[in-house]
């Protein structure tokens, strides 16, 4: 029986290539044969059923391959008992046949034999607390005789990817095509970057030596920092030549000696209190101008690196031990969690475009599509070189699955309904340049089909060609299906029709 499901699976894949599976020697076209076994297909809200079995005969027993999938999970089902019950159309009580567990996850194989010729409309009922279902189907056929069986056609071209290798397949799901309409959009390439107010450098605010006890502490690139954070300290060069920080260090010092001296006087009752109190005074302004050059010890004469904003420190030109001159960056900071879609529009389609108009998007490297916050500002120059005028929208990122610096495709809505078939975006896969996508025929079998595109929204496309509504098409992993579709290997299965 696994060398009739590998043949079966060859000629599914094979079948438009060499025309069918052929039987004894001679040549021409596909011969038919009564042994290819009946495929049905079918799905409610929460159970996808994938039946084969062989023609049926009076009295013969008959194997059948039940394949029950999950589709909160698209994971197979692994508990419970299933009930095939054989309802006659001319009348009668029904047959009920029984298998208490799968053979293996997701595949049940229970045995028929019928007693009574006809045609049967048959339903598989799943007993299981946790995904408990019906489904239908009709029109099943049970001979008097094999001679009474017609010869059926050999199965069509396709991609086989049988349910084993779907099962095992991360984030492998399918949805269904519908009828709707969404906006006509115009495509046109964009850029990720950091909001206004987002981004910032630390600094050296004097020159100086950086300090490796410090460094050895200070976050790596790639990691968060909070608002106000020690990322490095430095002790300030001797040789600054009249430089701010020497001068009110000098005066820090001055201050201090003058608040011993008159704290002795006061005491002594030498000199009045206001004395004391004037050197505090000029004690604090002292230490306040330290501070701001981020002294946070002015006895010590090292100055504290803070982080001025909280982010991801995303570069590092610090080195322990070097000197490093003022205004010298060591640290660049970016806050990611809002950031800017810059899309480059044509110039002589600018005007089509209003203030209202809403974005989508995605980055180089990643099918999941972002809608765009508010357009910020339409540019009023065209670039000299690409004669395109920028558009910027605010994009809110508080998972930090943008990326600043990332290249986008963006998707802008030109107003205008496009009727089609929507589908999730994730079906879409680019093949040399072309949007494809796959088409689950039948439990194990795929079809790719080019598309065209009408609009985007969001996580949605209408389609204007290649799918009708009510077909299923592979939103997640669709990549694996096409690399099937490239393969020369036989399919690895275990289980037994």
């Amino acid at each position: 029986m696994r060398y009739q499901r590998w043949l079966a699976a060859c000629c599914l894949t094979f079948g438009m290539i060499f025309g069918g599976c052929r039987s004894g020697n001679g040549g021409g076209a596909a011969e038919t044969t009564p042994e290819t076994p009946t495929r049905v297909t079918a799905w409610t809200d929460s159970t996808e059923l994938f039946l084969e079995y062989p023609a049926m005969v009076v009295g013969q027993p008959t194997r059948f391959a039940i394949h029950l999938t999950r589709l909160a999970d698209f994971r197979p089902v692994a508990t419970g008992a299933v009930v095939l019950r054989f309802r006659p159309r001319a009348g009668g009580l029904p047959v009920d046949v029984r298998s208490e567990a799968p053979r293996s996850p997701g595949i049940y194989g229970p045995t028929v034999s019928m007693e009574v010729a006809g045609t049967y409309d048959l339903d598989v009922i799943l007993e299981d607390a946790r995904s408990g279902d019906s489904l239908h189907v009709p029109g099943v056929i049970v001979y008097d005789d094999p001679d009474d069986i017609p010869l059926l056609p050999p199965p069509s071209g396709g991609i086989v990817f049988l349910k084993e290798q779907q099962w095992s397949t991360v984030g492998l799901r399918t949805a269904h095509a519908i009828g709707g309409s969404l906006p006509a959009t115009l495509e046109v390439s964009g850029e990720v970057i950091a909001a206004a107010g987002r981004q910032a450098v630390v600094t050296a605010p004097v020159g100086g030596l950086l300090d490796a006890a410090g460094l050895a502490r200070a976050p790596a690139p790639g990691q968060w920092v909070a608002a106000g954070s020690l990322v490095a300290t430095m002790t300030p060069g001797l040789a600054e030549g009249g430089g701010s920080y020497p001068t009110s260090r000098a005066r820090f010092r001055a201050a201090l000696e003058e608040r011993a001296r008159a704290k002795r006087l006061v005491e002594a009752e030498a000199a009045p209190p206001r004395r004391l109190r004037e050197a505090e005074i000029a004690l604090e302004a002292a230490r306040e101008a330290l501070a701001a050059l981020g002294a946070d010890q002015p006895e010590s004469g090292r100055i504290a690196l803070r982080a001025p904003i909280g982010g991801v420190l995303v570069d590092r030109q610090a080195v322990a031990g070097s000197m490093v001159p003022a205004g010298a960056v060591l640290f660049s900071i970016v806050d990611p969690t809002v950031v800017w879609l810059q899309a480059r529009v044509p110039a002589r389609l600018a005007a089509d475009l209003s203030g209202k108009t809403r974005a989508a998007f995605t980055v180089d490297g990643e099918a999941r599509a972002w809608s765009a916050g508010p357009l910020l500002s339409t540019g009023s120059v065209i670039d000299s070189v690409s004669r395109t005028v920028p558009l910027v929208f605010e994009v809110t990122n508080r998972d930090r699955s943008v990326r600043v610096g990332a290249t986008a495709r963006v998707f802008l809505e030109r107003g205008v309904p496009i009727v089609g078939v929507v589908i999730p975006t994730s079906a879409i896969v680019e093949e040399d340049g072309r949007p494809t996508a796959y088409v689950q025929q039948e439990g194990e079998l795929f079809q790719r089909r080019d598309l065209e595109i009408g609009g985007r929204r969001g996580d949605r496309v209408v389609v204007l060609g290649g799918l009708v509504a009510g077909e299923r098409v592979v939103v997640g992993a669709a990549f694996q299906i096409r690399l099937a579709s490239l393969s020369t290997a036989v399919p690895d299965h275990g289980h037994e029709h």
